[in-house]
């Protein structure tokens, strides 16, 4: 007998995945496509395809459900998508446009939210109910987890931590508008502008050229050879995600702090990190300030499929 499976969509900047998710979380089939999330409409006719595309093939599961998980401000009781930025608001039931199309209930959640609800309830939800999901990536935000319960928000905009100003002194301007922003100053994006902002002032052997982005991973390598400009980037994103850190800490007081996204992987970035938490601040976090122990390639398909099987249970 086939397994009870959802058909899982997780639609990021870069890539779409597709795959079937089982009731535990497993995912037993994944194909991966080029996103273009250029307007809402362009993301879900893609989505669109992707599906048709999987349908086409080799099936492994009982599909009940079909859930996707995207960027930007989502209703997850409705399934409507309201927005890919604040600037380009395009109000959309993906959920009704999906089911009429497939014959399936369907869900959809923001890709936050998403991983967050994979950390609930495959990863750090198991030993505590109270932590801080964040995703150090192209941006920053996460979500919060109270009582067992992800904050979602009023009008479902929670989570856009990116957007605290972390230092009041700062002249970078964030995309919304204030000064001293820690997205900015700390995402992978925001490095690699300040190395260009920056190198004028320091030595450095990194390539930073025009229209060329600086990775992480080249910035953090060059830190470790005591480059000039890669010390003073990648200090002040430290810096200010230590601040960030300690602040969310300061209004939810959480048993523990979870970090995933690009920027994160492979451990040199939260390393660092937890030299510049202060002890007194963090001494409730009982159960520390890591990496997601779960695969960050997979944990938002896995979040959008579980909470898609909590709706239909």
């Amino acid at each position: 007998m086939k397994k009870d499976t959802v058909l899982a969509v997780d639609v990021g900047g870069t890539k779409v995945l597709i795959g079937e998710v089982d009731k535990e979380g497993n995912v037993l089939s994944q194909n991966k496509f080029k996103s273009d999330i250029s307007s809402q409409e362009a993301a879900l006719n893609q989505i669109i395809d992707a599906i048709i595309d999987y349908f086409s093939k080799n099936i492994i599961g009982d599909i009940k459900a079909i859930a996707v998980d995207i960027v930007g401000r989502v209703n997850s009781d409705k399934g409507v998508w309201y927005e890919i930025d604040p600037a380009e608001k395009n109000e959309i039931n993906v959920s009704k446009e999906l089911g009429k199309r497939f014959n399936l209930p369907c869900f959809v959640i923001n890709d936050l939210a998403a991983a967050t609800e994979a950390e609930n309830l495959l990863g750090i939800g198991n030993v505590t109910k109270n932590f801080i999901y964040l995703s150090v990536g192209t941006g920053i935000a996460g979500r919060m987890v109270v009582n067992g319960k992800m904050v979602l928000g009023e009008d479902y905009d929670s989570g856009e931590f990116g957007h605290m100003v972390v230092d009041s002194e700062s002249r970078v301007k964030c995309i919304c508008g204030r000064y001293g922003c820690v997205e900015p100053l700390a995402s992978g994006l925001g490095m690699s502008n300040q190395a260009h902002q920056l190198k004028k002032f320091n030595a450095t052997n990194l390539k930073v050229l025009p229209n060329h982005r600086v990775g992480a991973k080249e910035l953090f390598e060059a830190y470790d050879q005591n480059d000039p400009l890669a010390v003073a980037v990648v200090n002040q994103s430290l810096k200010a995600t230590s601040n960030m850190v300690m602040n969310l800490v300061r209004i939810i007081n959480p048993k523990a702090v979870r970090f995933g996204g690009g920027v994160t992987t492979g451990g040199w970035y939260v390393d660092h990190l937890q030299e510049l938490l202060d002890l007194q601040t963090m001494r409730f976090v009982k159960y520390g300030v890591k990496n997601t122990e779960l695969d960050p390639n997979l944990i938002a398909l896995q979040g959008c499929a579980l909470f898609a099987f909590s709706k239909i249970a």
